[in-house]
């Protein structure tokens, strides 16, 4: 995959490319907010449905990004504050062009799986970028409620289990919307997360057999 991803870069001579892309993305999701927020109800023009881009309304092919993640004015400003600290520190390790290829890639496996299921959301789209960043950065730390310190591989490993569970209990569509969203997840890191799950989980299982033998 990074051997494709090198000659693809270098064939775009890195010109295709938007620098700077989670400031538009996160600036875009703020004035949805604010404009909701007034009563002007921006969200329902926005939003992901394939019968009215059928009708002419196009836009919503990607609109849809700049759905605020939250209605809560509080949950808001952090909520924007962590996309944007991610996709900058995403963009800065990868450069602009392979930050905004790995963006490309889930709008696009979001707008597959609405054309199977009528709608989407930019939800698991999100969610991409945040196991991107713990992919990248999993001993990252955050303060949760702005106190409980916590690190993003287990915030992420969390998050994976809790998606394994919607896939498997879910309805079809929440199914194809999980699966086609993280297609850049799978197509970027592919092995490399399964494998850095796989000497987590065994780390932890390592640890409580110790604590186990200790307390004998």
């Amino acid at each position: 995959m990074r051997q494709w991803l090198n000659k693809l870069e270098l064939r775009a001579r890195s010109k295709f490319y938007i620098p700077s892309l989670m400031y538009y993305i996160v600036g875009g999701m703020a004035v949805v907010f604010l404009l909701d927020l007034i009563g002007f109800n921006a969200s329902s023009l926005f939003y992901l449905h394939m019968g009215l881009v059928a009708r002419g309304q196009v836009w919503r092919l990607i609109t849809f990004i700049f759905l605020p993640p939250s209605t809560s004015l509080l949950w808001i400003i952090f909520s924007l504050y962590f996309y944007w600290m991610i996709g900058d520190a995403l963009e800065t390790q990868w450069g602009s062009f392979r930050f905004n290829l790995f963006y490309l890639i889930g709008i696009i496996g979001a707008i597959l799986g609405a054309l199977i299921t009528g709608s989407a959301s930019n939800m698991y789209l999100n969610l991409s970028l945040f196991l991107a960043f713990a992919a990248m950065f999993p001993n990252f730390q955050i303060l949760i409620f702005f106190i409980l310190p916590v690190k993003m591989k287990w915030l992420a490993l969390a998050d994976l289990v809790l998606y394994v569970y919607m896939f498997i209990t879910g309805t079809w569509p929440t199914r194809v919307a999980i699966l086609f969203s993280l297609l850049n997840v799978a197509l970027f890191f592919g092995g490399d997360l399964l494998t850095t799950i796989r000497s987590e989980l065994g780390t932890m299982r390592r640890r409580q057999a110790f604590k186990r033998n200790y307390r004998r």
